[in-house]
């Protein structure tokens, strides 16, 4: 079906923020435009738009006579957000324990079979997919619209920051002991307990992310420096 110009920047919307998320687009780097609207196949109105609707988001940034750059989320903006998701995220754990019924139980333990399966292979891409796909399934479980809209906002950016936390040594079989904590909580319909341990497991991510970035910092700071050249004599 022909998409209409008046839609046609929402599909360059869907396009930029898979090209963001695949790091297709870097965190920081400057928006060519003309080069990316030649590679789209399109004009630089909707890509313009399109740019705007990701700056509303908080993926990109528009600076005045220097273009627009995909955002970073700097250690400070992790630290205010992750307390966040944790209290929101956990919210939804809490009234999805409330709301579930035994078919939306067994399609998470259909998503949760597959989790463990790409932790045991430590299959990182995948095994982030799926955990993304249980998070928006919880959210939806959670029935409430404006919890999920305020939820679905800051997930978008912290997909600025993909599964980085994920590379820790371990830390993927911990998350995924962790979901399927979350996962007993919710059969059990143990509201408090949901929501307790959905709030951890967000709360252990930004922990991962602080270690890891302790560890790439020490890594950089113990490499040895060049020899220098021996003395012509």
């Amino acid at each position: 079906m022909r998409i209409v110009q008046q839609a046609l920047y929402l599909e360059v919307a869907d396009r930029l923020r898979a090209m963001i998320d695949d790091h297709a687009l870097m965190p920081g780097a400057w928006i060519d435009e003309v080069a990316l609207a030649a590679s789209l196949g399109i004009s630089r109105t909707p890509l313009r738009e399109a740019l705007k609707v990701l700056a509303a988001e908080g993926l990109v940034r528009l600076e005045p006579r220097r273009g627009c750059f995909v955002n970073e989320l700097t250690e400070q903006d992790l630290d205010e957000i992750f307390p966040l998701m944790a209290l929101l995220e956990g919210r939804c754990a809490y009234e999805a324990a409330r709301n579930v019924t035994q078919d939306d139980l067994d399609a998470l333990e259909t998503l949760h079979a597959e989790l463990a399966r790409h932790a045991a292979d430590e299959q990182i891409d995948a095994y982030y997919e799926t955990n993304y796909q249980i998070h928006e399934a919880i959210q939806r479980l959670a029935g409430n619209r404006w919890l999920s809209g305020v939820v679905s906002d800051l997930r978008k950016v912290l997909r600025l920051s993909r599964h980085k936390s994920l590379k820790l040594e371990g830390r993927v079989h911990e998350s995924c002991a962790e979901h399927l904590s979350v996962f007993s909580a919710l059969k059990a319909r143990d509201s408090e307990g949901a929501e307790a341990l959905m709030k951890t497991h967000v709360l252990r991510q930004r922990a991962a992310l602080r270690m890891l970035d302790g560890a790439e910092r020490s890594n950089v700071v113990r490499m040895p420096l060049s020899s220098p050249a021996p003395e012509t004599p």
